[in-house]
């Protein structure tokens, strides 16, 4: 169990952390389409605030994980789950439209 709250606390935190730098590059960028938005996620991931928040948010997951049934409940579980679902739910989106793009 611990591999398992180690994994999607790391993969929850990565999910936070891009979604809380690439914001801001979205909302002053002008370029449109997915290559731009994959250029801005990549870049990104090099600004230092993207590591500030990913190892803060990894922290608090992480212990959160290994507190009691409550707070192991909010701040974990719920979250976390949460969290990643909606990171695999995107991925599953921008792939089937590559899939279905790709055909026509």
């Amino acid at each position: 169990m611990n591999y398992v709250s180690g994994i999607l606390s790391g993969l929850s935190a990565v999910l936070i952390a891009e979604c809380a730098c690439l914001w801001p590059f979205l909302r002053g960028s002008k370029a449109t389409g997915v290559a731009a938005v994959v250029g801005l996620s990549v870049e990104s991931i090099f600004h230092p605030r993207f590591w500030i928040v990913a190892v803060l948010s990894f922290a608090l997951f992480f212990t959160a994980s290994r507190s009691n049934t409550i707070v192991r409940v909010l701040f974990f579980w719920i979250p976390t789950v949460v969290v990643s679902a909606l990171g695999f739910a995107f991925v599953g989106m921008c792939a089937y439209l590559f899939i279905r793009s790709r055909h026509q």
